[in-house]
């Protein structure tokens, strides 16, 4: 698996994954996230294929912060058109959701629109779209299991059974569990 650089270049990928993001907080905060066991199982299923990973991401982000036009979108925007230079976009993984707790309402809305906006910009009218769930934010949760019955090319995972190392985030092996889940819902959207 390689991983988009601040440069715009692939190199192979090694944890933390989020190190170029250019939103994120200070590099002794990123860990481990879902995408490294994601592309391990990708690739494991798939052994013909290279994968590269572009990973911007920022811990405690509300959705509203990921709307079109503001510095996430853009961001996001703009790396994975650099990738595109290089590569075909197969696939997007979200896992967001902590930071819209106290006010959850709306959030379903706001996920189907950002999910709209990306594939346009990206060109790309049906690009897979996977979202997983959060640690204990149910009423955040029951909305991302919404999205395969209600937008094309979605699917959900789920965060059932994971340990939580703390109030938000998932312990080591909960994180890698839920790559594989990520990886497994991925699978299943590019075979329909």
């Amino acid at each position: 698996a390689y991983l988009l650089n601040k440069e715009g270049k692939w190199e192979p990928a090694k944890n933390p994954l989020n190190r170029y993001s250019t939103i994120r907080k200070g590099l002794d905060m990123q860990k481990l996230n879902p995408g490294y066991s994601f592309s391990k199982t990708i690739l494991e299923n798939q052994k013909d294929i290279s994968i590269g990973l572009v990973v911007n991401a920022k811990g405690g982000s509300k959705i509203e912060q990921w709307e079109k036009g503001t510095l996430f979108y853009n961001e996001i925007l703009r790396r994975a058109k650099d990738a595109q230079e290089i590569g075909t976009i197969k696939g997007i993984l979200w896992h967001q959701g902590e930071s819209n707790a106290q006010n959850p309402d709306g959030y379903f809305d706001r996920l189907k629109t950002l999910i709209s906006d990306l594939r346009a910009d990206l060109g790309v009218r049906d690009l897979p779209f996977v979202a997983g769930q959060v640690n204990n934010v149910p009423e955040i949760n029951e909305q991302i299991a919404m999205l395969p019955k209600t937008v094309d090319a979605t699917g959900f995972v789920s965060s059932e059974g994971l340990k939580a190392m703390d109030r938000w985030h998932f312990d080591a092996e909960s994180m890698k569990l839920l790559g594989r889940r990520y990886a497994e819902e991925m699978l299943n959207l590019q075979k329909k």
